[in-house]
């Protein structure tokens, strides 16, 4: 696999850590044109669906002539070690840093080593909004569903990088901020560059697809993350394939398989787990005419990737009663701003989960 890092000053380096963030970098690429010399570097994480899927991302990165470096990140206790030591030469000789996740603690802690003058945040779906946001009322950058209050212990030993990671993402005389996004951007920090993704390496590359009769519905790890109740999950989706003759369920991945296969049973979908980003798979085909989601990424980037294909992208709101206590106090404001700012989708009412 590929080390290269081209000049140092001009070359540009992108850390992901999903399947999604490695597309949008790719989007990025493409909409750039620059010729500018780019690695990504894949922080491997241990789920074994986000890992095949990163797999297949890597590929088609090698195949734009990309150089990818695949590290083993969470390899046991000494991999951050190795990955940070094997990384710093590049870090510290890279003039553009491109990231997917600037929540996450192993991006921040290699921000403290970089001197780019250049960094980009590329489409992490909703993360990019609260990202965005954060950054533009000066708060420490929490994710969204993590519940209020005060900060944990883990937390405040890590404060001091996280505190250096933001300074690194606020504009200055001495470094440029950009934000390469589909979600809508509402609260633009001064001095940052906001990017519309328009998708249009995907669409470049893949489709246009064939439709199918029937409808596809795609599922969301908001029950893994705490913030939906899983019964009340289930009988949402019964109700809502009920409704619109949904026949498969395109999982995310990182939805349990024990929750799949309680689906599966309860509601007679198929359930289908997705070797690529859900972009690239209903571009590719074949895709039903109407696609059904809850609050999620996909109600903005679908419309772009699927634009003049005929298929429809219909978003069914969160009824508040199906929320866990342990949801935080910022989920349901959250995800009806995800449904209310989409663009060319058919909005649905909540449906009974009872």
């Amino acid at each position: 696999m590929s080390r290269r890092a081209g000049n140092a000053g001009h070359s540009t380096l992108a850390f992901v850590e999903s399947p999604v963030q490695l597309l949008n970098v790719l989007e990025w690429a493409h909409a750039r044109a620059s010729g500018a010399e780019l690695t990504l570097v894949v922080l491997s994480p241990t789920d074994p669906m986000t890992r095949g899927q990163l797999r297949r991302m890597a590929e088609l990165a090698r195949q734009e002539g990309h150089g990818v470096r695949w590290e083993e990140a969470r390899g046991g206790p000494a991999a951050p070690f190795r990955t940070i030591g094997g990384l710093a030469a590049l870090l510290r000789g890279a003039g553009r840093i491109v990231l997917g996740d600037p929540f996450s603690r192993y991006v921040q802690l290699l921000l403290t080593i970089t001197g780019a003058r250049d960094l980009v945040v590329v489409d992490d779906g909703t993360a990019t909004m609260e990202f965005v946001a954060q950054l533009a009322r000066g708060d420490r950058l929490v994710r969204w569903h993590r519940k209020g209050g005060r900060p944990g212990p883990r937390d405040l030993v890590f404060a001091p990088v996280s505190a250096v990671a933001r300074r690194r993402l606020t504009p200055g005389a001495r470094r440029t901020v950009e934000v390469f996004s589909a979600m809508p951007v509402e609260e633009t920090p001064p001095g940052v560059t906001v990017t519309a993704n328009a998708f249009a390496w995907t669409r470049d590359r893949f489709g246009p697809p064939r439709l199918t009769k029937g409808a596809d519905l795609v599922g969301t790890s908001l029950v893994e993350t705490g913030v939906v109740d899983g019964d009340r999950y289930l009988d949402a989706v019964r109700a809502l394939a009920a409704a619109h003759g949904a026949t498969r369920y395109f999982a995310h991945r990182r939805e349990s398989a024990e929750k799949l296969h309680r689906l599966a049973v309860g509601t007679g979908l198929e359930v289908v787990r997705p070797d690529l980003p859900l972009e690239l798979i209903a571009r590719r085909g074949p895709i039903g005419r109407t696609v059904l989601s809850f609050p999620s990424t996909v109600v903005h980037t679908l419309p772009l990737a699927l634009a003049g294909t005929g298929v429809q992208v219909a978003v069914c709101d969160i009824d508040p009663a199906w929320l866990t206590a342990h949801a935080s106090p910022r989920a349901q404001g959250f995800l009806s701003g995800v449904t209310g700012t989409a663009r060319d989708v058919h909005r649905l009412p909540a449906v009974s989960s009872v």
